[in-house]
């Protein structure tokens, strides 16, 4: 005769997130389809961690915001106290989430950060300028933009000699297809003061100017910039 026990009534199992099915788990989910498309419950749980022995994180943080109504204004009124109430949430976990509703509360006091509009040669000499003026090595830099000519980040390629700078066109490549940039500038400086472009720069927005047309990137310019002057390769005809 078999004792029935507790452990042998398989209706009170469940499945913790690691055993979900990949495509159902929260951090999982939120790699491959972005925050946008996770529930509250589903955002909170990643906060978390871990639920309890009794549910999942996404459970328990469902019967929180269900307590509240599903609304996230309500959970960041709750205290530390009121939330540790629940089973599976202790101060760590409580502190966690009122952090996160704080941190929403903030964002929305917070006004958008303006991006500067690269558009021109003029522009870009005024952008990077105070970066470079004082420069007695030449630095190559990459602008990535928008459609609408505005920065997404600029980063240093490369840091190199007196009079020459070296470039990999695969790695500017991959760092502009990366940020999803449509248009792509880049500059570098002059320690001499001269103008003029040379021969290695000629060939390097050359390389550049076909690497974009092949990736459908609009390249903007390449800009050489002295401390009080400015070279540009689209001014002058030559991109």
């Amino acid at each position: 005769m078999e004792i029935a026990t507790p452990h042998s009534d398989h209706r009170s199992e469940k499945l913790n997130i690691n055993q979900w099915a990949e495509e159902d788990r929260p951090r999982e989910k939120l790699m491959r389809q972005g925050p946008e498309a996770l529930s509250n419950a589903e955002l909170l749980a990643i906060l978390i961690g871990s639920g309890s022995t009794k549910e999942s994180a996404v459970d328990l943080m469902k019967r929180v915001l269900g307590d509240c109504n599903n609304n996230l204004n309500t959970l960041g009124k709750m205290t530390i106290r009121q939330l540790c109430e629940y089973n599976g949430v202790g101060e760590a976990k409580a502190i966690t989430i009122l952090a996160a509703c704080e941190l929403g509360k903030r964002r929305q006091m917070e006004t958008p950060e303006e991006r500067p509009d690269l558009g021109t040669a003029t522009r870009i000499y005024n952008h990077m300028h105070p970066l470079m003026q004082d420069l007695d090595v030449e630095e190559f830099w990459l602008l990535l933009m928008n459609q609408n000519y505005r920065l997404i980040k600029k980063l240093r390629i490369s840091h190199g000699g007196i009079t020459e700078v070296s470039v990999d066109v695969r790695i500017v490549m991959r760092e502009a297809i990366l940020a999803n940039t449509t248009i792509m500038a880049v500059c570098h400086n002059h320690p001499s003061g001269s103008l003029h472009p040379s021969v290695h720069d000629d060939a390097i927005t050359t390389s550049l100017k076909k690497a974009c047309d092949m990736m459908r990137i609009h390249f903007l310019d390449h800009v050489i910039i002295t401390d009080g002057n400015y070279y540009s390769y689209h001014e002058q005809g030559k991109c």
